[in-house]
């Protein structure tokens, strides 16, 4: 395992970003991470009164659309092992006092989320951080948390499917991206992590191919010409 994939080192790179990540992440991407989120949970139908798992919360970013079809019976659990991150998400919890949610500081791997406790699983911005052994890890862990028949959506930055953006896009996310992480950090080198990470990461085909192989039903979801890329489906009765 590549030491940039180790958990600890993920979790101090986004202990150090956590009070910048989240405007980072809407001006870098011009306001497209936002719109992502909300239609990484469209890609499935939350229903009132189920329980919804949000993976590598981080501050909460994809609470909104998760809650947007809320009730009192309906159950939110997030989880990061992002201190600073996890910090700012009870933060957020404030904001929403009439819902029920559950904040979670655990590693993904070795969590206390009951076995088919959710009827959905999203994960906003996450995957590029696993190597492949992680992402089949992911899987597992995603397959002993769901019920049968419940559903899942992942998203993460990726390389765009495009000759003529690709060139551009990865200038900019290895390049600009962490001249104006400077700004806010003072550091250019945690956010030129996320452009290394999304090199290696590509796109959700590798994803799609360990998914496919259980127990699930899975189809590929392209955003704004590969500039994000996921999965979704559902796990099999």
């Amino acid at each position: 395992m590549n030491d940039i994939y180790e958990p600890k080192y993920v979790e101090t790179l986004f202990d150090k970003m956590s009070t910048s990540y989240s405007k980072m992440n809407y001006i870098t991407s011009f306001g497209f991470s936002e719109r992502w989120r909300k239609q990484c949970v469209k890609e499935v139908s939350i229903a009132k009164g189920k329980t919804t798992v949000d993976l590598m919360t981080g501050m909460g970013e994809c609470w909104a659309p998760i809650l947007k079809n809320s009730n009192k019976y309906s159950k939110l659990i997030a989880l990061d092992f992002s201190s600073e991150m996890i910090l700012e998400a009870e933060k957020k919890k404030l904001k929403y006092k009439d819902y029920n949610i559950e904040v979670l500081k655990e590693n993904i791997f070795n969590n206390s989320i009951p076995d088919h406790a959710a009827d959905y699983v999203i994960s906003g911005f996450g995957l590029k951080t696993f190597n492949n052994e992680q992402l089949e890890q992911l899987a597992f862990e995603i397959n002993r948390i769901l019920k049968p028949g419940g559903q899942f959506s992942l998203i993460d930055v990726s390389v765009p499917n495009s000759k003529i953006i690709t060139p551009f896009y990865m200038f900019y996310l290895q390049r600009i991206v962490p001249l104006i992480g400077k700004l806010f950090l003072g550091n250019p080198e945690t956010y030129k992590m996320l452009g290394i990470y999304t090199e290696a990461f590509k796109n959700a085909d590798t994803l799609y191919n360990i998914f496919n192989v259980l127990y699930f039903q899975v189809d590929k979801v392209n955003y704004f010409y590969g500039c994000a890329t996921g999965i979704k489906g559902r796990k099999t009765l």
